[in-house]
């Protein structure tokens, strides 16, 4: 494994790691860009339908500011993907590194978040099920360690 391509001198276009990494990256990219943006533009779908929340009531309506907030969230998910897409059409070389920040992100929602506080759907105050990232993200953190070590592999 070649650590050095974290950080390549030249940031180009030249991709040197295996084929299935760089359409891993692109096919994961899509999937994360389509769920950036039901967080940012179909907030409230996305908050009860997809994520099992339910409705909050008060007064004033607290769900305004909460669909607000997971608006705010999809649209700093759809940065760092556009980041991604500027990755993949032109700085290739680039990919491994952007792995390692996804698995930042996926590793610690798998290892992180049960640590420092209980999950909010297991206590079901607010929630009627799991939402899809809990339930998918230590799958999806050992399909990105898979991915980001063959990203590092030198091709024949």
């Amino acid at each position: 494994m070649d650590f050095s391509k974290l950080f390549p001198e030249n940031a180009n276009n030249n991709y040197d790691g295996h084929k299935i990494a760089l359409w891993g990256f692109i096919l994961f990219t899509c999937v994360m860009t389509w769920r950036s943006i039901v967080h940012m533009f179909f907030e409230q779908y996305g908050f009860h339908e997809i994520a099992n929340f339910g409705l909050i009531s008060g007064d004033p309506d607290p769900m305004p500011l909460i669909y607000r907030f997971f608006s705010l969230w999809g649209f700093a998910q759809l940065i760092f993907c556009t980041v991604c897409w500027v990755v993949i059409f032109r700085y290739r070389a680039l990919i491994p590194l952007m792995y390692l920040l996804w698995l930042f992100e996926w590793g610690f929602r798998t290892l992180g978040y049960p640590l420092l506080r209980e999950e909010i759907a297991v206590q079901g105050l607010y929630t009627n099920g799991m939402t899809p990232g809990t339930v998918g993200a230590p799958f999806i953190t050992i399909l990105l360690l898979i991915l980001f070590s063959l990203s590092l592999l030198k091709r024949n």
